[in-house]
């Protein structure tokens, strides 16, 4: 079973979590969503959903799947040195790093994006583009990979991705099954990507 560390602040976009979540929370056998922060305690989304979370400094893994979101939080921590190497520190040790909308923003702050293909938020992308301009970012896609790092879109890109994550680790029908069930309708495609063109 692996381990998701998902590292929450405040005001962070809630369906970036909970959407990803919902996918990898069902697959109990597999994957065991777990909520982190900096310091542990209540952590508030952006629309004000409140989060328990356990501190950083409880992490026992050797080994797991970094998850991080984005949202309006993100704007802040960029410049959070502290919060910044932690992460560093973080993704150091993880087996898969997924990120959704400006959670790649905060990641690329890490140095770790550097000369990787990598998306975000459209309507952020200028914004995040200019945290870190030597990663190769993608503009016109819905989500990307490159080795074991996935980023999206925003917000709902975030399912897209985690359906793909899926596929890859546990096959494609896995991720399908999945998708059915939640009656959501999966973007297969990575290229699929309208809301770029609304922000060129």
């Amino acid at each position: 079973m692996r381990e998701i560390v998902t590292i929450l602040f405040d005001d962070f976009e809630t369906l970036d979590v909970f959407g990803p979540i919902e996918i990898l929370g069902r697959l109990k056998e597999y994957f065991d969503p777990q909520f982190y922060s900096l310091a542990g305690g209540t952590i508030t989304s952006s629309h004000k959903v409140p989060i328990v979370t356990r501190p950083i400094s409880e992490l026992q893994e050797s080994s797991y799947i970094l998850f991080i979101p984005g949202g309006i939080g993100t704007r802040k921590l960029v410049k959070d040195e502290a919060f910044i190497q932690v992460l560093s520190t973080l993704a150091g040790k993880a087996e898969f790093i997924l990120t959704v909308c400006t959670g790649s923003g905060l990641f690329a702050k890490t140095g770790l994006l550097s000369g990787k293909r990598a998306t975000s938020n459209k309507k952020a992308f200028a914004w995040v583009r200019s945290l870190q301009q030597d990663v190769n970012w993608v503009q016109k896609a819905r989500w990307t990979v490159d080795g074991n790092i996935y980023t999206s879109a925003g917000v709902s890109a975030g399912m897209d991705m985690t359906l793909q994550f899926v596929a890859d680790i546990l096959g494609y029908n896995v991720a399908k099954q999945q998708s059915i069930e939640i009656e959501y309708d999966w973007k297969e495609t990575p290229s699929w990507d309208p809301f770029a063109d609304l922000y060129e």
